[in-house]
């Protein structure tokens, strides 16, 4: 018998861009100097990409709603999502536009990003019919203020998306203008989970601790996921605050952790799970997903997943 997230076919709407990675860098570089990376390569990036591979490996289906160039990264994106087993038909490649890019400098301890959009900003809300949500269970969107021609629709699909009986995760992301608005804490009625970090709950709050941040966003019906990195998670939900904490791994890189800890938890939370497996799923699978370069290559499976929970157990 099929599980239930097996049964709910996800539509991802979102970003699609390539990450070059530089690696091992002793420091981040500043104007007029440079720095020399121990590795660098060309992988398949964006929180919403990387959200989609990360769900297809556990066994979720998963469609993807976006738009890239008609160019090499293009290729490499969609040859990537393909091979995981994410849909892509829903996927536009476009000659008016270049596939976006994401430097990733990474050092011991943090990473530094720049981005050219690209592509990115190219997914309008016009793209995005109640003929297509109503084809799906459950809506996720990652990187809100990232797609700048998307986000002030979003709230809109939130709305309809809920009306049609889906049920909706958020990824706000960073905010590049650190503005932190656009009606995505008002929207956040229609959204099921949240999953903000430990920077975007200050951006979004103005409180100085993730407890502080997570009340404040508590409205009664989003559960509230707050992904603390080396400190896990903090979930807000029924008005009570849950912590989990991380498992240990010697990570490599960080790059889409935070998107494979989705995945991990929204494959639990599809499934019925309580909580705190979901908790245990996420953190699992973003502590996982550090042991290689780049955001997908080292995310587990579903049996990778089982062992390390009946591990943890």
């Amino acid at each position: 018998m099929q599980s239930k997230a097996a049964m709910t076919r996800v539509l991802v709407i979102g970003e699609i861009n390539v990450d070059l990675i530089l690696g091992g860098c002793e420091k981040f570089p500043s104007y007029g100097t440079e720095v020399l990376a121990r590795d660098g390569f060309l992988t398949l990036g964006s929180a919403s990409a990387i959200t989609a591979v990360g769900l297809a490996r556990l066994g979720t289906p998963v469609s993807f709603l976006g738009k890239v160039g008609a160019d090499p990264n293009g290729a490499v994106c969609l040859n990537a999502m393909e091979s995981a087993g994410v849909d892509v038909t829903r996927v536009e490649r476009s000659k008016n536009v270049q596939t976006g890019i994401t430097v990733s400098i990474v050092g011991s301890d943090d990473r530094a990003l720049v981005t050219f959009p690209g592509s990115i900003t190219a997914l309008k809300g016009a793209d995005v019919p109640d003929q297509l949500l109503e084809q799906f269970g459950h809506l996720h969107v990652s990187s809100y203020f990232l797609q700048s021609n998307l986000t002030p629709a979003l709230p809109n699909i939130f709305k309809r998306a809920q009306t049609l009986g889906l049920t909706v995760s958020v990824d706000p992301g960073f905010d590049p203008a650190e503005e932190w608005d656009a009606g995505l804490l008002e929207a956040l009625v229609y959204v099921d989970l949240f999953f903000p970090n430990e920077m975007e709950l200050s951006g979004l709050t103005g409180m100085l601790t993730p407890g502080e941040a997570v009340r404040t966003l508590d409205n009664g019906r989003t559960i509230v996921v707050a992904k603390l990195g080396r400190s896990g998670c903090l979930v807000r939900n029924d008005g009570v605050s849950i912590a989990e904490p991380a498992i240990e791994v010697s990570p490599v890189d960080s790059t889409g952790a935070g998107d494979s800890f989705n995945a991990g938890f929204l494959n639990a939370w599809l499934e019925g799970e309580p909580v705190r497996e979901c908790m245990r799923s996420g953190n699992i699978c973003g502590g996982l997903a550090t042991r290689r370069a780049g955001g997908t290559p080292g995310q587990p499976d579903r049996s990778e997943l089982n062992a390390a929970l009946k591990a943890k157990k």
